[in-house]
């Protein structure tokens, strides 16, 4: 046993537990935690520029590598709140982040103290779990139960807070012999299993819809060999997207009202049966219950209990771990295969391959200024297939969802749920700092783009180089498209005359000065030709500096992306790309 503050025990119980960065910023109440990590050592920092910055760098570590718990630090009351929204979007996508925040002393907490507010309450709604930990002996349990927690289950964030007399308080705490809790994940059954394979294998068009949980789990392998030894195909959810790449042959596409293609929703429509791993029946994801449901039997397999049944009643569900239960599904399938009792799905799976080929969405556009869909085919054409995209909300993200390819899992690093401007820059920086050499390209509209734009500052600090793509129509797109079913345009355009920069006419935010002006370079595109040799020359300077660099492309103001309320009924507004007329008319209603 040794004797040191509550803080130096916390440090340890960090480092023990795998964590050896965090992001944050120091304050007053959070001093004596920044002065243990100082004493004890082995957990670097970076440092943010806005709290809410922190936070979306914690999730963007976390969702980076598997394992991965990013955590995030701040001094007490508005850092607390700051946090709020970071806590809101892990909780929402099921990523487990740490939130640290100092708090008044504990004699205060009622006196309305400078700082000082209940942060616990208010981060309640948000967590897995949120404490103001009172006793000083209490703290490296509190952290090693967080852990616990973040890990176990259905993943999620936790914030611990600490007043500083508890910080400072001296206890007896042994590191060297501290172990991590063992961490609990439901795993189905063999009879669960059988029952839902055979539901399966009874079907005549069956679908798999892959989930965050699949991504979570580690499991998008154990997805991808079920896919084929079962020969079904597979439609990847928005947070599944990448469990299965988007070149395999059972990729059928993604199914939705936005953030969807137009081969994976006419497949949907289609098929009789789907088996959903670690999902959640999202919204945006089905659309119209009426329309996603009918005439067609579902399974249900998911960590969280209370998610079976929450949407809309499975005709079967299994609580699990997406891995223990694809470990299972593929023991049981091998089986069946070698006893010759699983269907063969080839014609289903070529008829799914010929609405891939056939119904596409045009991308090549010779406009000036920029159509959004030239930008997505010269990304393609750029980035290779290990590079991890990074992006959070609007019309550039659905875009980037419809056009963009995705082959691996966390190569696809998207906040689904929450959805919160200005998240995809300190995310980026996250990503960065929990993978050093892959390629990252992170895509924002110029309203996302703006949000915190600040955090670009902390990549100039400490060297975490990215290519940032900012698709500029000098508009709140998304919002404006959704205007138009009230007849209106209104207070969601960003354009203004810049006096500082009368080139970019009319485009208001000179982007590339404030870039520049916070240590990373950038540059303006606005022709499509300019964009392939835009990013060659980002490449080049990102080595050459080592911080983030940005290529805005100047887009027309207005374009629609297509997108519905009901699966059957998407909205094409652009032309469709010249194969289309060849569609079989088994599927010529959904041109």
């Amino acid at each position: 046993m040794a004797r040191m503050t509550a803080a130096e025990a916390a440090v340890h119980v960090l480092r023990k537990e795998g964590v050896d960065v965090a992001f944050g910023l120091p304050g007053a109440a959070i001093n004596p935690f920044y002065a243990a990590m100082r004493k004890v050592g082995g957990v670097d920092h970076v440092l943010a520029r806005h709290v809410e910055g922190a936070s979306h760098m914690a999730e963007g570590y976390t969702r980076t590598q598997p394992g991965n718990i990013g955590v995030c630090i701040g001094t007490s009351g508005p850092a607390g709140t700051d946090m709020i929204t970071g806590l809101y979007s892990a909780s929402a996508d099921s990523i487990p982040i740490l939130c640290i925040t100092g708090q008044a002393p504990t004699g205060k907490l009622h006196k309305e103290d400078f700082q000082a507010v209940d942060i616990q309450a208010i981060a309640g709604p948000v967590t897995k779990w949120a404490i103001t930990v009172l006793e000083a002996a209490q703290v490296p349990r509190a952290f090693q139960q967080a852990f616990h927690l973040m890990r176990s289950a259905r993943p999620g964030p936790v914030l611990l807070d600490l007043p500083i007399d508890v910080q400072m308080t001296e206890i007896e705490f042994d590191p060297d012999t501290y172990e991590p809790l063992p961490v609990y994940k439901p795993a189905a059954s063999r009879a669960q299993v059988e029952k839902a394979l055979g539901m399966l294998n009874e079907a005549d068009k069956p679908l798999l819809v892959a989930g965050g949980g699949i991504i979570n789990a580690d499991a998008g392998d154990l997805l991808t060999e079920f896919a084929e030894l079962t020969g079904v195909p597979v439609i990847p959810t928005l947070m599944g997207w990448g469990t299965i790449p988007d070149d395999h042959r059972l990729m059928a596409g993604m199914v939705g009202l936005q953030t969807s293609h137009r081969y994976g929703n006419a497949t949907m429509l289609e098929s009789d049966f789907v088996m959903g791993i670690g999902n959640r029946w999202a919204n945006r994801h089905t659309g119209t219950l009426e329309t996603y449901t009918k005439d067609r039997k579902f399974v249900h397999v998911d960590i969280e209990p209370t998610q079976i049944g929450r949407i809309f009643g499975p005709d079967y569900g299994i609580v699990s771990d997406a891995k223990a239960a694809l470990e299972l599904f593929i023991e049981v399938a091998r089986e069946w295969q070698a006893e010759g009792k699983l269907k063969d799905r080839r014609a289903w799976a070529e008829e799914c391959q010929e609405r891939k080929r056939i119904l596409l969405r045009k991308t090549h556009f010779d406009d000036v200024p920029v159509k959004p869909q030239r930008v997505y085919e010269e990304m393609n054409k750029a980035f290779g297939k290990n590079t991890r995209y990074v992006s959070t909300i609007g019309l550039s993200q659905i875009a980037g969802a419809q056009f963009l390819h995705v082959y691996k899992p966390r190569h696809w690093i998207n906040c689904g749920q929450a959805g919160p401007l200005g998240w995809t820059i300190p995310a980026a920086l996250g990503v960065r700092r929990a993978d050093p050499d892959t390629d990252i390209v992170a895509l924002s509209g110029d309203y996302d783009f703006q949000f915190m734009i600040e955090e670009l500052a902390v990549g100039a600090q400490f060297n975490l180089p990215y290519l940032h793509v900012v698709v500029n129509n000098s508009y709140l797109g998304l919002i404006r498209q959704a205007q138009r079913g009230f007849e209106m345009d209104y207070q969601v355009q960003l354009a203004f005359e810049n006096i500082n920069c009368p080139e970019i006419n009319g485009y208001g935010v000179d982007h590339v000065s404030v870039v520049e002006g916070l240590g990373c370079k950038a540059i303006r595109v606005t022709e499509p030709d300019q964009i392939a040799p835009a990013f060659a020359e980002a490449r080049e300077l990102m080595k050459q500096y080592r911080v983030p660099v940005v290529v805005e492309v100047i887009l027309e103001k207005v374009t629609n992306i297509a997108m519905g309320t009901d699966l059957g009924g998407i909205n094409e507004f652009e032309a469709l790309a010249e194969n289309v007329a060849d569609a079989p008319s088994s599927i010529a209603a959904l041109r």
